[in-house]
């Protein structure tokens, strides 16, 4: 497969490729009172003249502009990613998991599970890409506990994507969509709830059957040359003694991700806070570990050197969606699906809108900002064909939550924290994401067919 950063400039090329293709429209907007934003007005849409056709300069100056509006995102990874490689650096990761591994002995994807699990909390809390810092940390417990890198990749991005496909307490996708076709707040939780429970049933499963693959046959692995050199590297580690510097260490880092996860539900806490919050968890493992505060700056330096390549699709990531909005086709694809949908039954309506919802999540990776550009339109349809509001914010997130580490453009970021790349994850992941897309369209019409209603 090509590198991370040439699939991300293909995208972008592609994107100029259909802008000369499809025409320019756009929906008027008005502003909802209920989320303070900007949405579409369904019954107004009108071809436009584009003002700013994308040319060759546009192309390559969206890199820069891309960067511009992920510097939010990226600073912050800079920032957390720094801080934990100062623990990591401290040996009290090493030494935590040496600890784990010592009481589940012969029974390691009993540790799987654990990190599955609170990767899968983090989804549920609507982390996104706040979860991103602990990535590569996840790659490392996979290796501890003698598997490879997929597994380590595997259990974080699989569990952050089933617990943020739920929709449980996700503010961008389910509380965005249910504002706006006027529910109430993370209403409707039960199917939810067992949406939940069907999604991380599938991951684990898949998880479960690669694990005891590769531990049968190291020859299976998808990343087999390296898991042979890695699994000497593990065989030949020395033991790291827990100090009890290195006990507040990760005391301190679990309470971190508690007062993350508070902050996140109870507050609305976004990048700036997270990023506070992680420069304080800083110097206070400074003082922790009796470091001088050049030598803090000099790991803190090496550790968000490591999150660089990521940082950087990141910004190449944003670039797509930048010269998307130049192109001013968005409006346009929108408009042509409402056109296919009228007139249709209410089991064909919700499978189309199930699959451009996932198609469109290609290129739109944002879940508030399809939720925007979509619901409006959902609002009014659902209630000519007497489908329920409840059911059309399900179909929606369901669309746009398992795909989201799946398509190129929004997988590429954490895989590249996990240094894996994207052919391998789809040799490893089509099978539980197959799995989880029919799961979900099942839950959907199961949905319609019970009146899953507004509470």
């Amino acid at each position: 497969m090509p590198h991370v950063y040439i699939i991300l400039l293909l995208m972008m090329l592609l994107v100029v490729v259909i802008s000369w293709v499809i025409p320019s429209g756009e929906y008027e907007r008005v502003l909802d009172e209920a989320t303070g934003r900007q949405i579409i007005n369904p019954d107004n849409f009108a071809y436009v003249e584009r003002e700013n056709p994308i040319t060759v300069m546009n192309y390559f100056e969206a890199v820069y502009n891309g960067f511009v509006s992920g510097a939010s995102i990226m600073g912050t990874l800079f920032i957390c990613s720094g801080v934990i490689y100062i623990l990591e650096v401290s040996g009290a990761f090493g030494a935590g998991i040496q600890k784990i591994l010592s009481y589940t002995k012969n029974r390691e994807f009993s540790v799987v599970v654990i990190f599955y699990t609170i990767f899968v909390i983090f989804g549920v809390l609507g982390y996104g890409e706040a979860a991103y810092p602990f990535y590569p940390l996840a790659v490392t417990i996979g290796f501890a506990l003698g598997y490879d890198r997929v597994v380590g990749a595997g259990l974080a991005i699989v569990g952050s994507t089933v617990g943020f496909t739920c929709g449980m307490m996700n503010m961008f996708t389910t509380g965005v969509a249910q504002q706006l076709v006027g529910l109430p707040m993370f209403s409707g939780m039960g199917m939810r709830a067992v949406g939940l429970v069907v999604f991380y049933v599938i991951g684990l499963l898949g998880l479960f059957f690669y694990c005891k693959k590769i531990k049968k046959n190291p020859e299976l692995s998808i990343v087999k040359d390296e898991y042979m050199v890695q699994h000497k590297k593990v065989e030949n580690e020395k033991l790291l003694a827990m100090t009890p510097s290195r006990i507040l260490g990760l005391i301190g880092f679990v309470a971190v991700i508690i007062i993350q996860g508070i902050g996140a539900v109870c507050y609305q806490w976004s990048f700036p806070q997270i990023a506070a919050l992680y420069i304080m968890f800083g110097i206070v493992l400074g003082i922790i570990f009796r470091m001088n505060p050049n030598e803090v700056c000099t790991v803190f330096t090496q550790g968000a050197t490591r999150v660089f390549g990521a940082a950087f699709a990141i910004g190449l990531a944003n670039s797509v969606v930048t010269l998307m909005n130049q192109a001013q086709i968005l409006d346009t694809i929108v408009y042509k699906m409402a056109g296919l949908l009228y007139g249709k039954n209410a089991i064909l309506t919700l499978l189309i809108i199930y699959v451009f919802v996932t198609l469109f999540n290609f290129l739109v990776v944002s879940g508030s900002g399809k939720a925007v550009i979509i619901m409006p339109i959902l609002q009014p349809l659902g209630k000519i064909l007497n489908i329920n509001q409840q059911v059309l914010v399900l179909t929606y997130q369901y669309g746009d939550g398992i795909t989201n580490s799946f398509w190129p453009g929004s997988s590429m970021v954490p895989l590249s924290l996990c240094e894996l790349g994207y052919g391998a994850w789809m040799r490893f992941c089509w099978k539980i994401y197959g799995g989880m897309m029919v799961a979900a369209f099942i839950l959907v019409i199961i949905a319609n067919a019970i009146g899953y209603g507004p509470f």
